[in-house]
């Protein structure tokens, strides 16, 4: 990391909104692609990114490690979409998405719509795991960094959340 962001991070720390505000623009569409995982819909989550921008600003002063910003962050806005979540008693699968959201990931949206039918019939803790590292292509640390889970428990629910992927799929033979 550089020594730039060093400096914003302990500004922020030291209560600089300024320097906390860019720390979070130079990220904000990996958080906004991260939020809208959750949510599933642009209003909701910008309100999340509030809802996490603010708990931030609360807590910087905990953080430890300058270098661990945006996992720390990261970690406090998957946890603001679970809450969110959780009051609207919303599910996590995904419907209705619009058309232009992770269509980078699939070369068909059509693929892409059959994908989050299919997901959306799991156990949420493997939607959770699999949209993570299959629409936003996170890397398993990532993943377990975030969701506040051992890197063990990340990589048994993608292989079990794919097998049962593969079971409502009907495709066999890829043990």
């Amino acid at each position: 990391m550089e020594k730039n962001f060093h400096e914003k991070v302990k500004r922020a720390q030291k209560g600089d909104k300024e320097a906390l505000l860019e720390l979070i623009m130079e990220q904000k569409e990996d958080y906004y692609h991260l939020a809208y995982a959750f949510m599933k819909n642009p209003e909701d989550a910008l309100d999340v990114l509030e809802d996490m921008i603010l708990k931030v600003y609360e807590n910087i002063h905990r953080l430890k490690k300058a270098e661990a910003f945006y996992s720390w962050s990261n970690t406090i806005l998957v946890n603001c979409c679970k809450g969110s979540l959780r009051k609207k008693k919303k599910v996590i699968p995904f419907k209705e998405l619009p058309e232009e959201a992770y269509v980078e990931s699939f070369s068909e949206q059509d693929d892409l719509i059959a994908f989050e039918s299919h997901l959306s019939g799991l156990n949420p803790k493997y939607q959770e795991v699999l949209r993570l590292r299959f629409l936003l292509d996170m890397e398993y640390e990532k993943i377990a960094q975030i969701l506040e889970i051992p890197l063990g428990t990340v990589k048994s629910r993608i292989h079990t959340g794919l097998k049962k992927l593969r079971e409502r799929l009907g495709v066999a033979g890829y043990e």
